[in-house]
């Protein structure tokens, strides 16, 4: 076989398209069979592991390894395209998201500036390397490169697509500022995480050089929080013990008055409060937080308020049921995952804001080998220097391609057509004695908990469904079916059925 970089284009071009016809002939009968075929054989990851038989070769097998190992993967995992899939807070994408994954992996590019990540000098004859003798970054090649940044660009389209793009889903949240926007972040997790980051520099500025020096930080959460919270905190040396757990309510809740007591014991103990995580459809019950309560707590307390959309924050697109949201403008930062609730391919995880001058004052660092801006503190171009990271996808490409074709109008039709489905469910189980209904009725969220034993949940693959299940301190286990875009009336009524059935037979 003949090295990729000794190819013409065209001879690349030839191989794509050769390799796309081998795979389409694949994924297409895959996504054909999901409505008969949740996953056509579940093998322990030590059988898996022998039937896989991965062992990366030496010498390339080409065509024919390709295709056995394309077969084998698809015929070991499981079908997301199947309507029996319940079982996570995502489901398949659709036909746009495939076309944009096909167009991102084209590309192929790293979305931390639109410019490249070396000076283009070396022809100059100035020096051999962008950096002086001492290590540091030359201010005249910094001039030299000012010249020719319009040479350097690797992300032009990109970058502003994913600036329109946050910045259309800031204004939905109701952030007005011409600065509203932000950026996207691999998965919710770290989008919760960059916001505590972002949270600690603004509020102490000082900490950004040096460190937490002098403060006992100290952030809150919900019981029901997710566990990214705890992990940023160790993230940021606070360590897991900093996360205060606030108690909820019956229906899965935040109690503001408990947050507030909270506050005040953490200061009168010496610590330093800065950072509240609100939930926007907690992944337990699908519970949203009262946010213009607990905006009233930060704002009392100079606290950064973030709000962890990352599952019910997708909402904001359906007039129905924004109202879950209400108060959402009065936080400094909002987490959304559309891959979620509005079927973009994972992973797609925005982190947007009123300013996001201060997302980049608080995370940005002088680079001059990597960032060329002009220093315009108004409105921020270079992406990565919002984030802690540097290599970036272009994922906001996935959620803007699908927005183009599917309009808002087309999203809100799926959340409203899924929300309507959750209350089908949930009414048909609370009319049924063999369920106790967990979810209030109709759910906040597209979930719908009642409970069960995985034993049942284990059986129920078979019966082509995938369902979660989780602990409840007074219920036991419960599972918990997720409901999207696709889901039937028919595809509940014949869950329903085959829970029904194992009950019987384990009675």
């Amino acid at each position: 076989m003949s090295s990729p970089s000794r190819k013409s284009s065209q001879m690349k071009a030839c191989e794509v398209e050769r390799l796309l016809k081998l795979a389409q002939s694949h994924l297409l009968p895959h996504i054909s069979s999901a409505d008969d075929i949740l996953i056509s054989d579940y093998l322990p990851p030590r059988k898996l592991k022998e039937e896989l038989g991965l062992e990366l070769p030496t010498q390339g097998r080409g065509e024919r390894g390709l295709e056995e190992i394309l077969k084998k993967v698809l015929k070991y995992s499981v079908n997301t395209w199947s309507p029996g899939f319940m079982d996570k807070l995502y489901a398949s994408t659709d036909a746009v998201g495939v076309v944009s994954e096909v167009l991102l992996a084209v590309l192929n590019t790293n979305v931390f500036s639109p410019s490249s990540s070396f000076p283009q000098i070396s022809h100059y004859g100035f020096r051999v390397t962008p950096w002086g003798k001492s290590g540091g970054y030359n201010a005249y090649d910094t001039e030299i490169n000012q010249k020719n940044k319009k040479q350097n660009t690797v992300s032009p389209a990109l970058t502003i697509i994913e600036k329109e793009t946050a910045s259309s889903i800031a204004r939905l949240f109701g952030f007005t500022s011409g600065h509203a926007g932000g950026l996207t972040l691999p998965g919710g997790s770290a989008s919760n995480s960059t916001s505590m980051i972002i949270a600690k520099n603004t509020l102490f500025p000082e900490t950004k050089v040096s460190g937490n020096a002098g403060y006992k930080f100290v952030v809150f959460t919900s019981e029901h929080g997710h566990y990214s919270v705890e992990k940023a905190a160790i993230l940021l040396g606070f360590g897991s013990a900093a996360v205060r757990s606030v108690p909820v309510d019956e229906e899965g809740r935040m109690v503001v008055p408990e947050l507030e007591s909270a506050v005040q014991k953490s200061k009168q103990e010496g610590y330093t409060p800065f950072y509240v995580n609100a939930g926007a459809g907690t992944t337990v019950m699908g519970s949203y937080d009262p946010l213009n309560a607990i905006a009233d707590v930060c704002q009392r307390h100079n606290l950064w308020m973030h709000v962890d959309g990352s599952w019910g924050g997708s909402v904001v697109f359906s007039d129905k049921h924004r109202y879950k949201l209400e108060g959402v403008h009065k936080a400094d930062s909002v987490t959304i995952n559309p891959h979620k609730m509005l079927g973009v391919p994972m992973t797609c995880s925005f982190l947007v804001t009123g300013d996001t001058r201060r997302f980049s004052k608080a995370t940005s660092l002088k680079a001059g080998y990597l960032f060329h801006g002009d220093g315009d503190e108004e409105e921020v171009f270079d992406m990565a220097q919002m984030t802690m990271g540097c290599g970036r996808r272009a994922d906001s490409l996935k959620m803007a391609l699908g927005w183009i074709y599917y309009g808002k109008e087309g999203y809100e039709e799926r959340i409203n057509h899924a929300f309507e489905t959750a209350s089908y469910f949930a009414t048909k189980l609370s009319q049924n004695p063999n369920f106790h209904l967990l979810s209030s009725n109709p759910p906040p969220c597209l979930q719908v908990n009642t409970t069960t034993t995985r034993a049942i949940a284990a059986k129920l693959i078979a019966k082509g469904f995938m369902i979660d299940y989780s602990p409840h301190p007074i219920h036991g286990e419960f599972f918990r079916a997720v409901m999207n875009a696709s889901t039937s009336k028919n595809t509940v009524d014949r869950l329903v059925s085959a829970i029904e059935e194992h009950i019987v037979l384990e009675n």
